[in-house]
């Protein structure tokens, strides 16, 4: 199969394709997500597909796979915010059962904090407590896995010293 070929099949299926993921998320910015992330993968690993099998089948079975892979980062990365203490996340900020105005205001220091790092650092550190796990965050910046796990440390250093007068125990 020539690469125009595969491109204009690739192209037939959007419309098919994108009911399938709307089926899958109940959600349209999601199910777009889910759809372009489909067409990425579909064109990133074209050279895996086999000309005698079924093209449509192989298509589905990247969107499938690639929904349920991230159903499950992030229900792995919910169980970890749900029992880890405050440098494994954000969103605990946000399910805190005190919300009064002191807390609400030390909380947005905080996110405050984090986001006011440098890219270089703050990117692989916001991943990490999304739920990506080391090897993924560095093949999405295309990194060695070595510079991201010391990031993502040196991160977490900076921080606890920023954030000294926050206490969490």
């Amino acid at each position: 199969m020539t690469q125009l070929q595969f491109n204009n099949n690739l192209l037939g299926l959007q419309s098919k394709l994108r009911y399938y993921a709307l089926s899958l998320t109940a959600d349209n910015e999601k199910a777009n997500d889910l759809l372009q992330e489909t067409l990425l993968k579909a064109l990133m690993h074209r050279e895996t597909f086999s000309v005698n099998t079924n093209f449509n089948a192989w298509i589905y079975t990247i969107m499938k796979n690639t929904f349920i892979n991230d159903y499950r980062r992030k229900v792995k990365a919910k169980k970890t915010f749900d029992s880890a203490d405050w440098n494994s996340g954000t969103d605990w900020m946000k399910n805190t059962i005190s919300h009064s105005p002191d807390s609400i205001y030390r909380s947005k220091e905080i996110i405050d904090k984090i986001k006011g790092l440098d890219d270089e650092y703050r990117i692989p550190f916001t991943m990490f407590l999304d739920g990506f796990k080391y090897k993924e965050i560095a093949d999405e910046l295309n990194l060695p896995l070595g510079t991201v796990k010391s990031r993502i440390f040196f991160t977490r250093k900076k921080l606890e010293k920023i954030l000294q007068e926050y206490s969490f125990n």
